[in-house]
This record gives C-alpha cells, structure tokens and sequence, in this order.
C-alpha cells in the first residue's frame, strides 16, 4: 500500500467517525478507530458494528453508550448481543429465530458489584469466633475497679 493510499485510507477513517474532533474522542474512549456497518442498537445506548474486511475475532465490535463516559463495562453488554459479538451466533438478537422470549425473563442489567445495588448473601451460621469489646467484659471491669489490673 502507498503513502498515498494509506492517508486517503485515515482520511476516510476520520470522515466516518464524524470528523478530526469525534476522531479523537474515540480514539480516547475506545483506543482504537475502525470503519463498520450499523449492525443494531440495543435498549441501553450501545451500537454494534461489523466489518468484514478485519480480522475475525476483530470484525465485531461495540461502541458503548455515550452517557456512561469512561465508566464503561463488559457487563453493559446484554446477552443476546453477547452472543452475537462472541460469534456464538450469526443471527442479530431482531433476527434470530431460535430466540425465545418468555414472561418470567428479567430485562438485562449490568453488574451491580461495588455499589450498593451488589448482591449481599444473608448468612445463617453463627461466628466461630467472638470479638471482644471491653465494655462487654464484666471480668476486666472488675479488676480495674479491685486495682487487680494486669497492664
């Protein structure tokens, strides 16, 4: 590839990520500028684009919603399309046909873990051992009171 091809290539990169500004955005956000087709957008803000002329394992890839800013996680990602960027399925999450849909499911929400939301397991088992305070210690308050103190 020439000189020429390879900046006509950045130019067009930079044309299709909205600009020199937006470019640069990206690159911050993500480390990485790419040329794909829309595939879809799902419920929180996330696109989902697809470009076969990169590598496989590379060709598919998510842009995160913008009002996450840099707090952005693998967990934002809902299953259906999890399962289409991991290449378990070719078929996009409106497409798939062998996708059931059923009342009990929950809707899909990003791991709760470090906030308050985080899943807590309520323990039944009594502690083996007890830590000791010196207002509860009968014992100690009597010797301190005798002038028995051992310190």
């Amino acid at each position: 590839m020439t000189i020429f091809e390879r900046i006509w290539r950045l130019h067009a990169i930079i044309k299709w990520n909205g600009g020199l500004k937006q470019s640069i955005s990206k690159l911050f956000y993500y480390d990485d500028l790419k040329i794909g087709c829309l595939v879809g957008i799902d419920q929180f803000g996330n696109k989902y684009y697809e470009n076969n002329n990169y590598f496989f394992g590379r060709n598919r890839w998510v842009e995160y919603s913008p009002a996450v800013g840099l707090d952005y996680d693998a967990s934002m990602v809902p299953a259906e399309w999890f399962g289409w960027l991991h290449y378990r399925t070719d078929y996009k999450p409106c497409q798939d046909p062998t996708r059931p849909s059923y009342s009990w499911q929950k809707p899909h929400i990003m791991n709760q873990s470090g906030t308050r939301y985080q899943y807590v397991p309520y323990d039944t088992t009594l502690p083996k051992i007890h830590e000791w305070a010196p207002s509860n210690n009968k014992q100690a308050s009597k010797e301190r009171s005798n002038g028995n103190s051992r310190e």
